[in-house]
């Protein structure tokens, strides 16, 4: 069993504890106009290591939707860890984390976007804004490289 003391890493993700209301941008084509939703994020502490996330909210559709994070630092691996589901999918997101200032990075491969049973490269982040903001970003790798962000959710803690 591991007894590990809490670290600065531990301690850095449980500032996301708490309630959350957010709106979201989804922008699959530089021509298309954003597709807005929005709904509430509750961020508990399991724990001293881990935190669990979970989102209700609707889909730019209009259907209903939950997501869930779970994080944490792993002490034997020296990294971050993280996976993602929603309801909207059946696949389990398992992430490659880095942080980068008051940014976690979650790398995964998952099914391209573009239908035809290839994969891509996929990055989510956090950033902590503030005690109160916080966004959630998501990108795709295109072919040259490069990444287009396809979603932005911002944060804002209920009082």
């Amino acid at each position: 069993m591991d007894l590990t003391a809490q670290l600065p890493e531990h301690q850095w993700l449980q500032q996301m504890a708490g309630t959350w209301t957010y709106e979201s941008e989804v922008k699959m084509a530089p021509d298309e106009p954003p597709r807005k939703s929005s709904g509430t994020e509750l961020v508990r502490a399991v724990g001293d290591f881990w935190i669990l996330a979970e989102g209700q909210g609707t889909m730019p559709d209009g259907k209903p939707a939950t997501m869930v994070i779970t994080a944490g630092y792993d002490t034997a691996l020296k990294r971050f860890v993280a996976t993602w589901f929603g309801s909207m999918m059946t696949r389990l997101w398992v992430y490659e984390c880095s942080k980068e200032g008051n940014t976690l990075n979650m790398d995964a491969e998952g099914p391209s976007m573009a239908g035809d049973g290839t994969t891509a490269l996929y990055r989510d982040s956090i950033e902590i804004i503030d005690a109160d903001n916080r966004t959630f970003r998501s990108q795709m790798r295109n072919p040259d490289g490069s990444w287009m962000q396809f979603m932005t959710i911002r944060y804002c803690r209920v009082q």
